[in-house]
């Protein structure tokens, strides 16, 4: 499968994504990850995109579609890939649109999956991510806390809350959302094939996704 995976943050994009990957062998592509990682690794590419990200701030299309043409060359995304949160505005579609028609790549769907604000608040508020780059496992003080209070379950590592994921840059980030991300929406009805599904359950999320796509 080959899809774009738009939402809120915190709409469990990366959950959706890392479920569907298991089904069929695709990667999941996510630009923040690849982001956080060159910020950890110290790259120049990390240095520039790093004021960005802690503000809240989309990092520039000339970083992004630098990192997304090199990425979707790779042999791993043969199988398939999905996009988690990216394109996120009407420029980076366009740009991408252009990319993938130059690397003769076909989309399958753009999907929205679109959940409550006070749901997104609690989450991103309560998550927290294990500080290793290489790892960078996801837990949940409420739900989903690591064995031993801090310590990350996989690789032993401090589990951490990102400068991103306070209630006053969760805000702010939700209005850059609105602001720039949510037009693409229209961007992908209009190429004729968005489909939006509501839920809170990445389950329930997951399986229209798969009927959508006969799988």
């Amino acid at each position: 499968m080959k899809l774009i995976l738009l939402g809120a943050p915190g709409a469990g994009k990366g959950t959706v994504a890392k479920m569907l990957t298991a089904i069929d062998g695709s990667v999941q592509i996510s630009t923040g990850d690849i982001l956080r990682g060159a910020v950890q690794a110290g790259t120049e590419l990390g240095k520039e995109a790093e004021a960005y990200m802690k503000r809240g701030d989309l990092v520039p299309d000339s970083l992004i579609m630098g990192i997304m043409e090199k990425r979707l060359q790779e042999p791993d995304c043969e199988k398939g890939f999905l996009l988690d949160g990216f394109p996120r505005t009407i420029p980076q579609a366009e740009a991408l649109k252009k990319l993938l028609h130059k690397l003769n790549i076909k989309l399958d769907m753009a999907v929205d999956i679109d959940v409550p604000r006070d749901v997104i608040l609690d989450r991103l508020c309560t998550r927290r991510t294990c500080n290793n780059s290489d790892c960078q496992a996801i837990y949940n003080v409420k739900s989903n806390p690591p064995k031993q209070e801090g310590i990350c379950d996989k690789c032993g590592s401090p589990v951490i809350q990102r400068e991103d994921e306070t209630e006053e840059a969760i805000s702010h980030r939700l209005e850059t959302y609105n602001e720039k991300t949510a037009p693409l929406l229209g961007f992908y009805e209009k190429e004729g094939f968005m489909k939006s599904v509501s839920g809170t359950s990445s389950d329930a999320v997951v399986e229209a996704i798969s009927s959508e796509l006969g799988l």
